[in-house]
């Protein structure tokens, strides 16, 4: 078998909802800028239709056989179409682990960053050809299923975070049946004591609500310097916090080592902007998190998570894979053991619009999502959804 071609398209349709009230944005880097300081954000949806465009990839093969994967960035489209398609056209596409040690050496400046994003969604759509090649869901291919289902925490970007609001809907959706929920910090260090104090009220509101027991967590999103969460972490220290995920950027390593150093008692987590095995080795070496979060469509794919998975389990730290998006995922959770990928995290605002173009649909029922069960990652387009269609 050999890849013939790599066609990244675009399709667009009219979106019709779920609709989600006005809410707020996560704590950001540029926060510290007043002009980029500012409350409004996209996750106030407009209500009625919208016009929605997302871009996919798919390879192909001699054989008929495709894998397709998406939806994708604009910058992982780039990256695909100048760097990677070239290099792939005329390979074997079964043979992944080749294909993606040569990818992450073939560019030199292609070990981190936004090259590994491209590289990501090329895997992932490798694992997909692979599985309906051999028609099998890529967790059997990965050595499952480990479990029928993954349970779910409930991501909870984009609500309000007004104490008395936030702590309303966090005890909405522990009555739905999430086993765990993560929220997003709004203030930073440019907000100063009154942002902080907020912060405090909004983990001190959930805490109540959700009772002393429930998993919570909480994301600065890197938004913050090493002083700011050491003085936020003092706030946390008695809420008993799942963990405090990126509150400053993960390449600082020695900045989280001194936060866990001065606050053991709350755990660490960081992987969403983390790139190959060798960040996460250096995180976990380095006794700097509790927790892993790297992602499927950006930290080398399918492939490279199992290896970070892997590292994971040897040194005990759960990995809990970032939800940019939810198959690959989910099939990585599914091949695992539940000590090892203990949830797959669940964008509740946003995950409906990511998949409005896809069949079926995999959203969580009573806190846990089902397995896929057609082969490869168990990705079709809707076509009656599609309006338009383009190739780039």
């Amino acid at each position: 078998m050999q890849i013939t071609d790599l066609v990244i398209f675009r399709v667009r349709g009219t979106y019709s909802g779920p609709y989600f009230p006005p809410g707020d944005r996560q704590a950001q880097a540029m926060d510290i800028y007043p002009e980029f300081n500012t409350q409004s954000w996209a996750h106030a949806r407009e209500t009625g239709p919208q016009t929605v465009s997302e871009i996919y990839v798919e390879i192909l093969s001699d054989e008929g056989i495709s894998g397709l994967f998406g939806p994708i960035e604009d910058t992982q489209a780039f990256i695909i179409h100048k760097f990677l398609r070239p290099f792939l056209v005329g390979r074997d596409p079964l043979a992944i682990e080749l294909l993606h040690d040569q990818m992450l050496r073939m560019y030199r400046h292609g070990r981190s960053g936004m090259f590994v994003t491209g590289v990501s969604a090329v895997d992932c759509a490798l694992w997909d050809l692979k599985g309906k090649a051999w028609g099998q869901p890529v967790y059997r291919l990965l050595g499952g299923p480990t479990r029928p289902s993954v349970p779910a925490c409930a991501s909870m970007l984009g609500y309000s975070v007004e104490p008395e609001a936030a702590a309303e809907v966090a005890l909405d959706f522990k009555e739905q049946g999430f086993p765990a929920q993560k929220w997003f910090f709004r203030y930073g260090p440019a907000d100063g004591e009154e942002g902080k104090a907020r912060n405090a009220a909004l983990a001190s509101a959930l805490r109540e609500a959700l009772g002393p027991y429930y998993p919570l967590m909480f994301d600065a999103f890197w938004g913050w310097d090493t002083r700011y969460a050491l003085e936020m972490m003092q706030l946390l220290r008695l809420l008993a916090i799942t963990w405090l995920e990126e509150p400053i950027p993960p390449e600082r390593v020695g900045g989280f080592r001194r936060l866990k150093a001065a606050a053991p008692d709350v755990p660490l987590a960081t992987g969403e902007h983390v790139y190959t095995r060798w960040q996460v080795k250096e995180l976990l070496v380095s006794d700097a998190v509790d927790f892993i979060q790297a992602d499927p469509d950006w930290t080398g794919g399918l492939t490279e998570l199992v290896k970070i998975a892997a590292l994971c389990s040897a040194f005990e730290a759960p990995l809990v894979v970032h939800g940019h998006s939810l198959l690959a995922a989910l099939h990585l959770a599914g091949a695992q053991s539940p000590t090892t990928i203990p949830y797959v995290e669940y964008l509740i605002r946003h995950q409906a619009r990511k998949q409005y173009f896809h069949k079926p649909l995999y959203e969580p029922v009573s806190g846990t999502v089902a397995l896929p069960d057609l082969p490869g990652l168990g990705l079709a387009l809707d076509e009656a959804k599609i309006e338009g269609r383009e190739t780039l």
